[in-house]
């Protein structure tokens, strides 16, 4: 049974901020074909009618039912040996996708897990389901992509894994959102004279 998984993973990127009441899109692989959230639905809370079973390569009945960003997941599973992807709208991340051409994580597991994160289509008005192909290409090389002033797209080989990764991307992004805030540079290590008791 899929829906638990939807459920759990929906829920918790609701819980943690990542995606609002109507956005967002979660889907997984089987085979030829993939199982993605409804267009519109909720992630929150999502049901067994909030779930499309459609071709990868192929379009179907149910096609047209499919989240807008059906093009994307598609690509990414044509090129990548992903099952799962996670696109969520993380504030942070897509604040400062605003001004970064790119992120690198100040923090421990920010660095271990994502160590650079590209953001794309910082030249173009981005609508749901472009970068399709730009998006799939740079998956091959990283866990998760920022797409500029929209949101991110994270693959796994399970929903929790790809939602694992969204949730590191932002928490890394707020803690160098604060650090712009403070003016602290992160890569400068902080000097302390060498008497200075701590």
């Amino acid at each position: 049974m899929i829906l638990p998984q939807f459920q759990m993973v929906g829920h918790a990127l609701f819980a943690q901020g990542l995606v609002s009441s109507y956005s967002g899109n979660l889907s997984i692989r089987h085979g030829d074909h993939l199982v993605i959230t409804h267009r519109g639905s909720t992630l929150g809370s999502i049901k067994e009618a909030d779930l499309v079973e459609t071709g990868i390569a192929k379009n179907n009945r149910a096609t047209p039912l499919a989240s807008s960003e059906l093009a994307v997941h598609r690509s990414i599973y044509k090129n990548t040996s992903a099952l799962a992807v996670v696109h969520a709208h993380p504030p942070y991340a897509v604040a400062l996708s605003f001004v970064e051409k790119e992120i690198m994580p100040c923090d421990m597991e920010g660095r271990m897990l994502l160590p650079k994160v590209p953001i794309l289509g910082r030249e173009i008005v981005v609508r749901a389901g472009d970068l399709a192909e730009e998006i799939a290409e740079a998956l091959k090389h990283c866990k998760v992509v920022l797409v500029h002033s929209h949101g991110s797209f994270a693959i796994g080989q399970l929903l929790e894994e790809a939602c694992y990764y969204t949730a590191v991307l932002e928490q890394s992004c707020h803690l160098l959102y604060l650090l712009k805030a403070l003016e602290v540079n992160p890569n400068v290590k902080p000097h302390f004279p060498q008497n200075l008791n701590l």
